[in-house]
């Protein structure tokens, strides 16, 4: 027994030997994994942490990208500019006001205005108080500055205020002034060791050598680069571009959750394609860290981790094709409505003031051109001053995108559509013919009348003539079940699939509350619900001009690095939405309407389009509406190889032959056509 016990304690001694052997073991082998993990995986981001402790850290911010069009010409564009930066943790405080004044001095020279924000002006040897500058003159006189009575004059609110910032009596009053005011200006903004005071800002690139050969060996002043983001031409895509605003809480959470760029002081994009492409602009700031003394004096500049700008956003625009087409809508709205003035009747287009028109490329849907009227100025618009008010009271909407959200009654630029599916459906042929007695009467409460006699008349001529008895009675026929899925095929009432915000249309019946029997012939020639987007328009003839492949649209062409190098989203393919279900010989049969539209004499766009150098296929419309009527206008062209789809419409516009002047000038632009090649 004896002997067994001593083996057992062995035992328990050897097992618990090899248990401590193994505990050991694991924890050494913990030890090491976490070693590795600090100093080889995640070393890196200890070593910044370690410096943060010890150090200060400067955010460096990076610039958004910029946003440029097809050919690369700016749209959105960051220009640079420096600011004269105080660090008051490396300044020598004796010698300051002798700085201040040398540098003062020397952007004078330059014609650089430096920051006077003092409430007290010093002019032709007199001190005054400066007008507009209520509040802080009031502020001097406060228990938080100076603590005098509110009558003093200005000479002796300065006299205090020199021997506040102890400003020597050897100095002359105009650089006592300018001393007093730099030394205000540092005091307002908290200027110390950890906030640095910028004395001049907005110093271009060709003013900064001069300025840097005097700085260049003087501590705690420096020149700091930035950025301003400003349209180029700010009225001419505003509601394209977008415009940046203060990121809210709810932004903020949405944005870091997925990407830890973000702070709650930057600013994002709000609408079009600055929040479009927000995850592709957005730019990931860099880091200057800097090791302190105990007395929080700089040591040494330890590392920086270098800003990485925003990508370069390629939109589809084409800068010349917009512009035109902003000119001449506009100058068309403007004799649209002059001519109805000098009519003086009612509905002759007197109260014409808005309209938007889209082109899009035939072989991809690309956006080319996209122009809301009225417009306005998108630099002063990111401001959020006076002028945000200003046009968020204007009656006339000009921050509403009327190309893309807008939603108007079309008109007979519906009558392609309708006439399509009716020869699909075998409702007609292209020979069939139908009486045109001006007034359609099928339904007594719902009568349709044309602006003409046609009597027989078949497809062709009806949509040449846009005669409106053809329709309603063809649209009867044909029920507005089937009416609106094949309006669906056109892309009509849907969305177009534009990157930016759109809203999708209304299509009548689908989208109606109640539905009438009667309704039928009102929707058939483009009235009753009917409301589509000019977007939607431009695609719908475009899919016309495609024999039924319609595509997807879009605005972005690609999205490269900020200096343009690196591919980092590339032109896609296009996206095919529909295609198919109508036969190539109901498509010809109505091309070669839509043709008759401006090349023979009884065709609605005939007195723009009938001497035109190349073939437009087109289809005119008016459109009942409060006030005057709307005008549209779809085309497409050439007619025997399409490259291009347009879509017009002038709200309360009143005369079609608007609307095809300013179709007419896109396609000029767009072929590059001259007054001698017409």
């Amino acid at each position: 027994m004896k002997y067994k016990k001593s083996s057992l304690v062995a035992d328990y001694s050897k097992n618990a030997l090899n248990v401590c052997i193994v505990i050991t073991f694991i924890c050494f082998a913990l030890f090491t994994a976490r070693l590795v993990d600090w100093q080889l995986i995640q070393g890196d981001k200890y070593k910044l942490l370690a410096l943060q402790s010890t150090s200060t850290s400067y955010e460096i911010t990076a610039p958004r990208g910029e946003i440029l069009d097809k050919d690369g010409n700016g749209l959105v564009v960051n220009t640079k500019y420096y600011k004269l930066v105080f660090d008051k943790s490396d300044l020598n405080e004796n010698q300051l006001d002798d700085l201040i004044l040398e540098l003062i001095n020397l952007l004078e020279k330059s014609d650089i205005s430096w920051i006077d924000k003092l409430p007290v002006g010093y002019e032709n040897n007199r001190f005054f108080y400066k007008d507009n500058m209520e509040n802080e003159v009031e502020y001097l006189f406060s228990e938080n500055m100076l603590n005098i009575n509110q009558k003093v004059t200005a000479e002796d609110c300065f006299e205090k205020l020199s021997d506040r910032y102890g400003i020597s009596n050897s100095h002359s009053n105009e650089e006592a002034y300018k001393l007093v005011s730099v030394h205000f200006n540092m005091e307002k903004c908290g200027f110390s060791n950890t906030v640095p005071y910028i004395m001049a800002n907005g110093i271009s690139e060709k003013s900064v050598e001069e300025i840097i050969q005097y700085i260049d060996n003087k501590s705690g002043i420096g020149l700091e680069q930035y950025y301003v983001r400003n349209a180029v031409e700010p009225e001419l895509a505003p509601h394209i571009l977008g415009a940046l605003g203060s990121i809210s809480q709810e932004e903020y959470n949405q944005l870091s959750a997925d990407d830890g760029r973000y702070s709650l002081t930057d600013k994002v994009g709000k609408f079009g394609i600055e929040l479009a492409c927000e995850k592709y602009l957005k730019g990931t700031n860099g880091q200057k860290i800097i090791q302190k003394d105990y007395e929080d004096n700089q040591i040494n500049l330890v590392e920086t981790i270098n800003a990485v700008a925003g990508d370069t956003v390629y939109l589809t625009i084409d800068s010349d094709i917009q512009r035109i087409t902003a000119e001449s809508l506009e100058k068309n709205i403007r004799l649209a409505k002059k001519e109805g003035k000098a009519f003086n009747s009612e509905k002759s287009g007197a109260d014409c003031e808005t309209g938007a028109v889209v082109m899009l490329s035939v072989k991809d849907f690309s956006v080319l051109a996209a122009v809301s009227y009225p417009t306005y100025d998108l630099n002063s618009y990111s401001k959020y001053d006076d002028y945000y008010i200003k046009l968020s009271q204007d009656d006339n909407s000009p921050m509403y995108n009327r190309a893309f959200v807008g939603s108007f009654a079309c008109g007979s630029v519906f009558k392609p559509c309708v006439a399509l599916a009716s020869l699909e459906e075998g409702i007609i042929d292209k020979d069939t013919e139908i009486y045109c007695s001006q007034y359609y009467d099928y339904y007594p409460q719902n009568i349709v009348s044309c602006m003409h006699f046609h009597e027989n008349i078949n497809v062709t001529g009806a949509i040449a003539s846009s005669c409106n008895y053809f329709f309603a009675d063809v649209g009867r026929k044909l029920g507005i079940e089937t009416m609106y899925l094949y309006a669906e095929r056109f892309g009509l009432g849907c969305y177009t699939g534009v990157e930016i915000e759109e809203s999708k249309g209304f299509l009548a019946g689908r989208d109606s509350v109640k539905w009438q029997p009667g309704n039928t012939v009102q929707a058939a020639i483009g009235q009753s619900d009917n409301a589509f987007t000019p977007i939607q328009l431009a695609a719908y003839v475009g899919t016309v001009a495609n024999n039924g492949t319609r595509f997807r649209t879009h605005i972005i062409s690609k999205i490269t690095d900020y200096e343009h190098k690196e591919i980092i989203k590339n032109s896609p393919e296009p996206i095919v939405e529909c295609s198919g279900g109508i036969s190539d010989e109901n498509f010809a049969t109505v091309q070669e309407a839509m043709l008759k539209v401006t090349s023979d004499p009884s065709g609605t766009a005939y007195s723009v389009f009938g001497d035109y150098p190349v073939k437009v296929g087109a289809k005119t419309g008016t459109a009942e509406n409060s006030g005057s009527d709307n005008v549209t206008f779809i085309c497409y062209a050439p007619f025997e190889k399409p490259e291009v789809a347009v879509s017009v419409v002038i709200e309360n516009g009143a005369s079609t032959r608007y609307a095809m002047n300013v179709a007419k000038d896109m396609l000029d632009a767009y072929f590059k056509f001259s007054n001698e090649d017409k």
